[in-house]
């Protein structure tokens, strides 16, 4: 904006009395403000700086823009709230809004543009803010303080015991909350029984209920929530004291209820101790057969919920992750039980070919994760591949143990044509598995290589010649050269994204001559030399509930220098690398459990293959 279109710039503050005009850099003091949670008057200060300017505010959710009114001395400033939270591009021209009604009369200026707004528009414009911003916007006004609350869907609270004193307010205010997370620190007192059941009075409508650390609760707590909240279709609980007995309570008390995520929970040990063979105290006969998710992480004893996997007779997704104990009795179960399952996720657990013969007999699977499993090998990989036809999506580590290879991998090149996304981790694949599965699975549209030492150029250049389907490459801690990346110049018609990363002979000169030949190639490249630590899991399970996750951390890490195994090798080295196996056998558990970190760490790296390799 000119100077000279203007003598002072003015903003309308709808929250004060009588709309009262703040003038340029000037300060209001308003005791009437509204606090955003509770809604009583509190007292705050306004400060407006000079705004004849645009300028972007916070998190670039509103543009702040000055149009010129038709009397030259004042001006009117609008916010603009963009989807998605980015600012436009461009800023609003003045003109185009100059000439508009609202414009024609002095005494316009005293008008809340606002109140034409429909509540639901308005309601939409607050939920691309982020928490922060939409607490500030409820205290504007009484109005948006109202539409804020009856649109509040999601809703995040401190569940410290204080929190029963609020609940009757809070949730007068946020009625419609139907996905509540309750978290309390460790060195708090959380709720209660009492308080969440007065929750659960107050959230009939709830869908989703996150519960972290709430050591107050009980079994009773949990089953009298589960009778108030007959919609609820998703728990996840962690670091909570009710032990297996109060998810058993919860799920047996559910109509509908979907999906189940237990994360480090305690009190099972409590319940082992109760019953001879660790689950004969609890109430074995689940009621509900609605379950299609289960996800067990972090368990000590988590075949507790043995019974509550092998009866959930409509379960589509099983993921175990870093629980302890021998699982190959539970998935033999399984498979013949329930074989209606199309997800399962293994990531550091006791599981052998046993248990994965049992994943075999599921014909409708579709995604298979083994993530550091070292008793799992070529056999039962085989077998897997020779029954489940409809594989879709396959992850594995192997963890440098080499006992899933080329034999495993030319099955599954064999009998599963449907494949379309293929994740290979510290694993010593030769260029015969390679070429079978790239000709055999001629749907494959993701495939990554990370941390394998056997593949180089040559075997990049048969990936790239023979995958015409593939969409999305990721290479990552391989000796792979300018030589092999300069052929994606010509093969990969379909080749969307390339990444490249932690591999040292692969530099920007080559970057460049292909992004001149494929502009339309989406590259991630990273030059560093630096080892990276690895992550071929999917860890962050839970996390996925809310929609900020953190990167999965791995404290036990693979050495990236080892050579391949070879039959040439002395005696010497095969018998430390049967010892080095047999001591991540009997330990890897617990360093999965962050005991030993420093001593794991030392094994050093693969590379963090985690979902976002496809991303």
């Amino acid at each position: 904006m000119n100077a000279q279109h203007h003598t002072q710039t003015i903003i309308l503050d709808y929250g004060a009395p009588n709309h009262t005009v703040i003038t340029q850099s000037s300060i209001l003091r308003r005791r009437h403000a509204l606090h955003p949670l509770t809604g009583e008057n509190i007292e705050k200060t306004y400060l407006v700086y000079d705004v004849s300017l645009q300028c972007l505010m916070r998190d670039k959710h509103v543009l702040v823009h000055s149009i010129p009114h038709q009397n030259p001395a004042f001006h009117i400033i609008f916010f603009f709230i963009s989807p998605m939270g980015q600012a436009p591009s461009t800023p609003v021209s003045s003109t185009d809004l100059s000439h508009r009604d609202i414009f024609t009369t002095d005494e316009s200026i005293g008008r809340d543009y606002t109140a034409d707004i429909p509540d639901e528009c308005l309601a939409g414009i607050f939920q691309f803010l982020s928490s922060v911003d939409r607490k500030t916007c409820s205290a504007v006004c009484r109005r948006w303080l109202r539409v804020d609350g009856e649109n509040r869907q999601r809703l995040s609270l401190n569940a410290k015991a204080s929190l029963v004193d609020f609940v009757p307010s809070l949730f007068s205010r946020f009625d419609s909350v139907t996905k509540l997370a309750l978290r309390c620190d460790r060195k708090s007192t959380s709720v209660n029984d009492d308080a969440l059941v007065l929750i659960s009075l107050r959230c009939r409508n709830l869908v989703r209920l996150k519960l972290r650390g709430c050591r107050e609760v009980t079994e009773h707590g949990m089953a009298d929530v589960a009778k108030n909240c007959t919609n609820l279709k998703k728990l996840s609980c962690g670091s909570c004291a009710f032990g297996a007995k109060g998810v058993y309570a919860f799920v047996n008390n559910s109509i509908v209820l979907e999906e189940v995520s237990i994360k480090r929970l305690r009190g099972v040990e409590k319940d082992n101790n109760d019953g001879v063979d660790g689950a004969e105290s609890l109430p074995l006969s689940v009621t509900s057969s609605s379950l299609r998710s289960i996800c067990l992480k972090e368990l000590v004893n988590g075949h507790c919920f043995a019974p509550l996997i092998v009866n959930s007779k409509k379960l589509e997704t099983l993921k175990l992750i870093r629980c302890l104990g021998d699982w190959d009795v539970t998935l033999e179960s399984v498979g013949k039980l329930n074989s209606g399952l199309v997800e399962i996720h293994l990531e550091k657990v006791q599981v052998s070919d046993v248990g994965l013969l049992g994943v075999s007999k599921c014909l409708k699977l579709e995604s298979l994760h083994l993530v550091k499993t070292p008793e799992c090998s070529d056999v039962g990989l085989c077998e897997v591949a020779e029954r489940c036809k409809m594989l879709k999506k396959l992850h594995i580590d192997g963890w440098r143990t080499n006992r899933i290879g080329d034999c495993g991998l030319m099955s599954v090149a064999k009998h599963c044509p449907n494949l379309q996304e293929l994740v290979l981790i510290a694993m010593y694949p030769t260029s015969l598995s390679l070429a079978a599965i790239v000709s055999g699975c001629q749907g494959l549209e993701r495939f990554a290589l990370c941390g394998i030492c056997t593949v180089g150029d040559a075997e990049i250049e048969s990936i790239v010649a023979k995958c015409g389907a593939l969409r999305k490459l990721c290479i990552k801690g391989c000796p792979v050269s300018n030589a092999g990346i300069a052929a994606l110049a010509s093969g990969c018609p379909n080749l969307v994204k390339l990444k490249v990363r932690k591999c040292r002979r692969v530099n920007g000169e080559v970057v460049e001559w292909l992004r001149e030949r494929r502009s339309s190639l989406v590259f991630s490249i990273d030059y560093s030399t630096e080892v990276e630590a690895l992550d071929g899991s999917g860890s962050d399970v839970g996390a996925q509930e809310s929609s900020m996750a953190s990167p999965p951390i791995d404290t036990t890490q693979v050495s990236m220098v080892d050579d391949p195994p070879s039959s040439s090798n002395n005696s010497s080295s095969n018998n430390n690398n049967n010892r080095l196996s047999m001591f991540r056998n009997k330990f890897g558990f617990l360093a999965g459990r962050n005991l030993v970190p420093c001593a794991f760490r030392k094994w050093a790296n693969i590379d963090d293959i985690s979902s976002t390799s496809f991303q």
